[in-house]
């Protein structure tokens, strides 16, 4: 039973989400660059950025080892010295979680997806700048991009907690290099009972879909263990309020503020006219199998990557994540997630109704 006076003006407060704002402890001294591979329109940005943030603001730039190799950087005399102060690192095999600052991402919304799949626990406060062809989760310009990386410096900025799922999948053992005992499996993942188990942190949406099969995929959904429902059909997309404006949108799905403590749960192509989306609280766990009646296996990808079969006995637990993507803003989060639907999806544009001539008015 609720109170009556906790619903009294003034005692029951939500707080308002423009309000969240960057604070550091102490200065940033590292920052994290990442660059979208193979486009060059990217390389001159990328170097005027790293010149101004190791020259002017001499700060220890991380690039990824590869995006040095790129012959352009590579033959390019000038930028010589200001290469050999980079910090670099190689994917999936060195950790850098515990040595950056902030991150600075250039090019469109998939810079800002692959920076999220490099820290697994906590997440530096992003800077996306839109450089590519999209932008919906990037929303800085380059044009001014001196002054507004020292707005972020000085914490002069808003920031958006971009919440994450927390992905664990657990594949029974189908051979002896996969069938042992508790701890440790020789790639590194850990192991249940013998059964293989990854975990994965996911900023956009988890996607269940039938693969290259032409059968209908036939998974099973439990919310908190109760079986809640069968999906037949393409599969389902398991999203983010992030991810509500990406495949999920595309879908059919209602598009959710990044503030909104949810999940969503959307069909594809379901088989049954009367499977609509539906909306979770953030707290739950969903698990999804494939039915015990499922003609074919499934397949799952994770924000579009590290795609693989999903097998009868097989699991996929899903939760929302304690650690969250600290997203900067341009204005605020409310005004920023309004712009991105304007610009980038032109949401709700359409030729305006004209208005009665005013001799009709008047009659």
């Amino acid at each position: 039973m609720i109170h009556p006076h906790s619903l009294e003006p003034g005692v029951w407060h939500i707080q308002d989400p423009a309000s969240q704002r960057l604070t550091w402890n102490k200065s940033p001294k590292s920052v994290l660059v990442i660059k979208k591979i193979r486009d060059a329109s990217l390389l001159q940005p990328f170097k005027e950025l790293c010149i101004y943030l190791m020259e002017e603001n001499n700060m220890i730039v991380y690039v990824e080892k590869k995006v040095l190799e790129d012959p352009a950087i590579v033959s390019d005399d000038n930028f010589g010295p200001v290469k050999k102060k980079f910090c670099t690192f190689r994917e999936d095999y060195d950790d850098i979680s515990n040595q950056i600052d902030f991150i600075i991402c250039l090019g469109g919304d998939g810079t800002l997806l692959y920076a999220s799949s490099l820290f697994q626990g906590s997440v530096p406060p992003v800077m996306a700048f839109h450089l590519g062809s999209l932008g919906f989760l990037t929303p800085f310009n380059f044009e001014n991009f001196q002054s507004q990386v020292n707005q972020v410096i000085e914490g002069n900025a808003a920031v958006i907690l971009r919440s994450r799922l927390k992905v664990r999948v657990v594949k029974e053992p189908r051979d002896k290099k996969t069938a042992i005992h508790n701890g440790l499996s020789e790639n590194g993942l850990d192991t249940e009972g013998g059964k293989q188990a990854m975990q994965y942190q996911v900023l956009n949406e988890v996607v269940i879909d039938r693969g290259p099969s032409s059968y209908l995929s036939n998974v099973d959904v439990y919310l908190d263990g109760h079986l809640i429902t069968t999906v037949q059909g393409d599969g389902v997309i398991v999203s983010t309020p992030t991810g509500s404006t990406a495949y999920a949108a595309a879908a059919g799905a209602s598009m959710v503020h990044p503030n909104v403590p949810a999940i969503m749960v959307t069909p594809i192509c379901p088989h049954s006219l009367s499977f609509r989306p539906i909306v979770v609280p953030a707290g739950v766990e969903l698990k999804i199998m494939l039915s015990p009646e499922a003609r074919n296996t499934a397949w799952v990808s994770f924000d579009g990557r590290k795609r693989q079969e999903i097998r009868h006995g097989d699991s996929i637990s899903i939760t929302t994540s304690c650690y969250p993507l600290p997203s900067i803003c341009v204005c605020d989060p409310v005004s920023d997630w309004f712009e991105s639907l304007a610009q980038c999806l032109h949401w709700n544009v359409r030729k305006k109704q004209a208005h009665f001539p005013e001799d009709e008015e008047d009659s």
